[in-house]
């Protein structure tokens, strides 16, 4: 297959599954909605198709983990600590951060696990909500 036509179903993937999750949570009325994931999908991806063609040599894990390390600022943005102590956001701050690696995961090809992954965090996203009691 052309290269430029792999590195292109790579990132349209990527889109793809960053839409499934981010519609998820823009049903939910999350701060990070549609949008968000599916910019922070394909900006791993791309990221990761870089890493690989863009510069032949190099070690690609680098990249990935460069990904990883800063997405965690972007998912400390939407952790909030509320009046009372309460913390909010941490799902959708872990959400973001699956997302950047399901991105990774499209980007470097790998066509099944991304899937399996983006099924796997919208169960997760999906199961009830419990409420620990007060107190």
């Amino acid at each position: 297959m052309n290269t430029n036509l792999e590195m292109g179903l790579r990132l349209l993937l990527a889109m793809f599954l960053g839409a499934i999750i981010g519609f998820q949570r823009e049903k939910s009325g999350k701060e990070a909605g549609l949008r968000t994931n599916m910019l922070i999908c394909v900006g791993s991806a791309l990221l990761t198709v870089l890493s690989i063609y863009g510069f032949p040599g190099s070690d690609p894990a680098r990249m990935a983990a460069g990904v990883a390390t800063g997405i965690g600022f972007i998912g400390a943005g939407v952790i909030l600590h509320r009046t009372g102590g309460a913390v909010t956001g941490l799902t959708t701050a872990a959400t973001i951060w699956a997302v950047a690696g399901i991105g990774i995961t499209a980007g470097a090809g790998l066509y099944v696990i991304a899937p399996v992954a983006t099924l796997m965090v919208l169960v997760i996203l999906l199961l009830p909500h419990i409420h620990k009691p007060a107190g």
